[in-house]
């Protein structure tokens, strides 16, 4: 198909996550800004959040600087970070000096980007999926940001308007469905796994003790593996009838969910976008 053709404006924009390998997502959304690439409707869960609203913001590099330059000064991620503050990353750096201080998120123009954006969730009570969008304050976007990004097992669960929250892709990995049930019948899913990629379908493993509060969690999670490799399934077959449209890296330069290499983070950068350019260029 040449995508070259198709006009995007019709169709919903869906972020997986994946840690650090979100720096190709960063890549591809930075192509669409130099591009002038507007889409109606755009949802992000876990590191695909934070490049949603850097998106709807505008920031062209913004993510780059974050997941790069700033990882490299910072050094924000790893088992140092958890032991000093409970989270496997520094959520205060995150989601409080870095949007409002060092690199401020530019507001203004998320609230007035006519783009309806959704972040995913997990309501750790119930196990399902919570969509938020929210455009009241900064600071209150921050912990929505956060609420999609706390990691099981390595971060703290973040507490909204008295509802507690972990990472977004433990209940709806790739939130296609979403898109489709608000009312977008095509979709481009940005992927940070090459074609044919699954998880490991025995599941999560954890002691009962573990989120023992939390029973429909506890299920979710060891579910988890299972559920993605159903929606990969769905995607591959969905992409082969031209109901949704994959970008997805080739090759993930070696970057894992806690990669902290500058020149591995660079080049899948790099990779993103060009892959992004190389489809709708």
């Amino acid at each position: 198909m040449d995508f070259k053709s198709v006009d995007l404006s019709k169709y919903a924009l869906v972020l997986e996550g994946g840690g650090m390998r979100g720096v190709f997502t960063a890549g591809v959304l930075d192509y669409f800004l130099d591009a002038k690439i507007e889409f109606p409707y755009a949802i992000g869960v876990s590191a695909g959040a934070g490049n949603v609203l850097n998106f709807m913001s505008k920031q062209r590099g913004r993510t780059k600087t974050m997941d790069i330059d700033y990882l490299e000064k910072y050094n924000y991620i790893g088992i140092g970070t958890l032991l000093r503050t409970g989270n496997i990353m520094d959520f205060g750096l995150l989601f409080d000096k870095f949007p409002n201080v060092i690199y401020p998120y530019d507001f203004p123009t998320y609230l007035n980007n006519p783009t309806k954006c959704e972040v995913v969730a997990t309501d750790i009570e119930t196990g399902e999926a919570v969509y938020i969008d929210d455009r009241t304050t900064l600071d209150r976007l921050n912990v929505v940001c956060q609420a999609s990004c706390s990691l099981p097992f390595v971060c703290k669960i973040t507490e909204l308007d008295g509802k507690k929250f972990l990472d977004g892709g433990i209940a709806d990995a790739i939130p296609f469905q979403r898109a489709f049930d608000q009312g977008y019948d095509k979709c481009v899913v940005i992927l940070t796994r090459p074609l044919g990629y699954r998880k490991n379908p025995n599941g999560m493993k954890f002691p009962n003790f573990v989120y023992k509060k939390y029973p429909k969690l506890q299920e979710k999670l060891r579910r988890k593996n299972l559920e993605y490799n159903i929606l990969m399934d769905k995607i591959e077959a969905m992409e082969k009838t031209g109901e949704i449209v994959v970008v997805r890296p080739v090759d993930v330069k070696g970057v894992d969910r806690l990669e902290k290499s500058p020149e591995k983070l660079t080049a899948l950068y790099n990779h993103g976008y060009e892959v992004a350019k190389e489809m709708f260029g």
